[in-house]
């Protein structure tokens, strides 16, 4: 039996999504439960392409604007307790920077959404391509750096291997409930269809176990007297 499965990137990264799983009171369930999406150059070959392969594993939903997908997106994590999440993917340009207003909202709310925007060529043949927004004094940055700042956690794939750290990470960050919020993960349009061996490990299924913080006693404490005292409280 092989230890390594030959995919794209985008393969590995849906397949990869459909075996997440959130946990917490004995209750199991899809981290990622499906993908907005609205395609273009940027995401159509990759993304795409993984999405319909992937079929039933992962569900794909039609969105007409990139900005209410994602507030669709963050509505659904809202309800689920931030136990589950949705996937959004954009092409490059315009459709990605859509993504900004509803990914600040996610982060300051603390609600999970991972972002999938496409991104420039990382090998640059072809420069500008349609609807890329160019920066005079840096190469290396596209319309998804806006994202930075409004999200949790950020990274560019530039590489196919380096999915696997990344995607770990992302998990990581959308599963805790402190740290939660947009996690954006800038897939280039001609990594997304780089193939590669990937570790078998990689695809195992997973289990993240959502954690319930514990209030501290003193500050509870606190808490209790201010309100004892105030005249007027309001929380």
């Amino acid at each position: 039996m092989s230890s390594t499965r030959r995919l794209t990137t985008a393969q590995a990264l849906m397949s990869f999504l459909s075996r997440q799983y959130t946990e917490r009171d004995g209750r199991r369930q899809r981290l990622i439960s499906a993908t907005w999406g609205i395609f273009g150059h940027g995401n159509v070959a990759g993304i795409g392409q993984a999405l319909v392969e992937s079929g039933r594993a992962m569900p794909y939903l039609q969105g007409r604007n990139e900005q209410a997908m994602v507030h669709a997106a963050v509505g659904y994590a809202r309800q689920s307790g931030r136990l589950s999440a949705q996937a959004v993917t954009t092409s490059i340009g315009p459709g990605a920077t859509n993504l900004v207003t509803g990914a600040a909202l996610a982060t300051v709310n603390r609600l999970p959404v991972l972002l999938l925007p496409g991104d420039t060529f990382a090998t640059r043949p072809a420069d500008p391509v349609l609807q890329q927004l160019e920066v005079p004094f840096a190469g290396d940055i596209s319309v998804n750096d806006c994202l930075r700042p409004v999200s949790r956690y950020f990274d560019r794939i530039t590489r196919p291997e380096a999915l696997v750290p990344a995607a770990l990470q992302a998990m990581r960050t959308l599963t805790d409930p402190a740290e939660t919020g947009a996690v954006t993960l800038a897939l280039p349009q001609d990594v997304q269809v780089q193939a590669y061996d990937w570790p078998a490990e990689f695809f195992a299924e997973r289990v993240w176990y959502v954690r319930r913080p514990a209030p501290d006693p003193y500050e509870l404490d606190r808490a209790v007297r201010a309100v004892r005292t105030a005249r007027r409280p309001l929380i």
